[in-house]
């Protein structure tokens, strides 16, 4: 397993498959590199690579025990490119992901060709927050409950009974409670909108119509605050559109990115 060196020295496992031009594929929170493994071929297909990272806490990176936040999540995306010498990529993040992609094209604008942020918001007191009700139901405490919970938010109940599983945009299951919760606060605590009008990169904002998730009435305000920022939303899509909608959304990403 490859490794890029974060600044602070925690080590970044990273996954660069496929040929041509690379594309930074951004899981969402708590999720390592197996968020992408329903759609990730689609990119090869149309000549892309992909490069996917653990993030730290998660799959084969390191977990260290300070707190974590998306600015720093955006450094470790920043080592990653640096180990492998890729000066300039496109860069595609989802939900937490989105957050991610927003400070690193923020942050770093000579690094990133286009932009493409899928089901997320730009955080704080601007953002649309979910409904208290939604929240609730992922924190019982009965983990099959919350599991069905989470399905149902992801994805449309005709798509699940016909797709029963396995589903790769759960979670990683094998990271810790701690490391969890890290990345549920660094989550909650992001807050990029005085960044985002900084954004040079040409920018695409992706989002499920029926996303309560992470509520849909983020995109037009991550779209109007981002210069020159193209907005599409995918009628009767949730919060995984680029998988249940793969066949609409990934040639959209493609079309954007060529």
């Amino acid at each position: 397993m490859p490794y890029a060196k974060a600044p602070d020295g925690a080590r970044i496992a990273h996954q660069l498959r496929g040929d041509g031009p690379p594309l930074v594929l951004l899981a969402g929170q708590a999720n390592d590199h197996h968020w992408w493994d329903g759609v990730r071929e689609d990119f090869h297909e149309a000549g892309r690579s992909t490069l996917t990272l653990d993030y730290r806490g998660t799959g084969a990176s390191d977990a260290p025990e300070s707190p974590y936040s998306t600015r720093q999540f955006a450094d470790d995306v920043i080592a990653v490119l640096d180990a492998l010498g890729i000066d300039r990529a496109d860069v595609y993040g989802t939900s937490m992901g989105g957050r991610v992609a927003q400070w690193v094209a923020a942050g770093r604008p000579d690094r990133v060709r286009r932009l493409v942020l899928g089901c997320t918001t730009p955080g704080g007191r601007h953002a649309v927050a979910p409904d208290p009700a939604v929240l609730r139901s992922l924190a019982t405490p009965d983990p099959d409950e919350a599991r069905r919970a989470l399905l149902g938010l992801m994805y449309t109940p005709s798509w699940l009974a016909a797709h029963p599983g396995p589903h790769h945009t759960l979670g990683d299951p094998h990271m810790s409670a701690r490391a969890r919760g890290r990345h549920l606060a660094a989550s909650r605590e992001h807050d990029a909108w005085d960044a985002l009008p900084g954004i040079t990169a040409p920018t695409l904002v992706l989002h499920g119509t029926d996303d309560v998730f992470n509520p849909a009435e983020n995109a037009p305000l991550l779209a109007d605050r981002i210069p020159g920022a193209r907005l599409h939303m995918i009628p009767g899509a949730r919060h995984a559109y680029f998988d249940e909608f793969r066949a609409v959304a990934g040639p959209l990403v493609l079309d954007f990115v060529r």
